[in-house]
């Protein structure tokens, strides 16, 4: 063996989320016609957090109005508790963590906004071994809700987990349909998907194949989707009630996302951290969509928890 080849878990990890960072932008690119910024990034010496990353955003694309595709590697002295709160005995135990996290929203109100994240964290108390877990998921919010597409995310959700055991997709549907609400509003952020955490009964080896399943299957479950909706013809009424949905998205991100408040918690880079954010939203007091119209649809059939396949 090359003594020079880095082969430590975390190293194939972060090989393959680099990959996949650059398979998904060259993606978007070839849909949207623009190409993404690349941005790299180093944490600087004598910052709690240390590590490095490249964020790649796109922003005002005839297609994807925002777009970024974030990847990271940070190490700290100590995890932060929004890591473990499930893990105890690891409370205060030094880490690394490697993601790629993405968020996309398209201009045109009728193509969904969408999320997908995929992640390991390790971690070694002292005197202990070295623990490994994995997380991940992917989620659809529209602000006009479609059958066709909801079903095809789905199915694509459910085959992406298949291989790794019956219960692991109604699992990770409904931790998803619970995790990404309002909780606040006591509403739904979208049509949900897939999302999990704190994955280690696979082991690593079985914990990274899971990450690789679902990462691999984003650009499946959501260019049909965008490339169906891109083109929709729409107006004044459409592009405000796509702004008001955003001001849900901004409110969940900021409120009750994990890993945003890892990132914050933890020191991470800020920038990099909310590339989620839409480029505009708003926000109405008590805004009222009016009965049987497509508005008043996304609430009453969409953003309520369901089987979808």
């Amino acid at each position: 063996m090359n003594p020079a080849v880095d082969t430590t878990p975390n190293h194939a990890v972060r090989a393959y989320l680099m990959d996949l960072q650059a398979r998904i932008a060259a993606a978007c690119t070839a849909v949207d016609g623009s190409a993404f910024r690349s941005d790299p990034w180093r944490k600087a010496p004598g910052e709690p957090l240390q590590g490095e990353g490249l964020t790649m955003i796109l922003e005002g694309g005839p297609v994807l109005e925002r777009a970024g595709i974030g990847f990271s590697q940070v190490r700290g002295p100590r995890l932060p508790p929004s890591a473990t709160q499930h893990r105890p005995e690891l409370a205060g135990a030094p880490f690394e963590a490697l993601g790629v996290s993405l968020v996309f929203h398209p201009r045109n109100p009728y193509a969904p906004t969408v999320h997908m994240n995929v992640r390991m964290l390790s971690a070694a108390p002292a005197g202990g071994q070295a623990a490994f877990w994995f997380g991940g998921g992917m989620d659809l919010t529209p602000s006009y809700g479609f059958d066709d597409d909801t079903v095809h995310f789905h199915r694509v959700c459910k085959d992406a987990v298949a291989p790794f055991g019956p219960d692991r997709h109604p699992r990770y549907k409904a931790w998803c349909d619970d995790y990404f609400s309002l909780k606040h509003r006591n509403e739904q952020r979208g049509v949900g998907g897939i999302f999990f955490d704190d994955v280690s009964d696979l082991g690593f080896d079985g914990g990274f194949a899971l990450m690789r399943s679902v990462g691999d299957a984003f650009l499946a479950a959501y260019l049909p989707i965008l490339e169906r909706r891109k083109d929709t013809p729409y107006g004044e009424r459409e592009r405000g009630f796509q702004l008001y949905r955003r001001g849900r998205y901004v409110e969940f991100n900021l409120v009750w996302d994990r890993g945003t408040h890892f990132g914050l918690q933890s020191g991470g880079r800020t920038e990099s951290i909310l590339l989620s954010m839409p480029p505009l939203c708003s926000w109405a007091y008590r805004r009222e969509p009016e009965p049987g119209t497509p508005e008043a649809e996304l609430y009453t059939r969409y953003l309520q928890p369901r089987e979808w396949v």
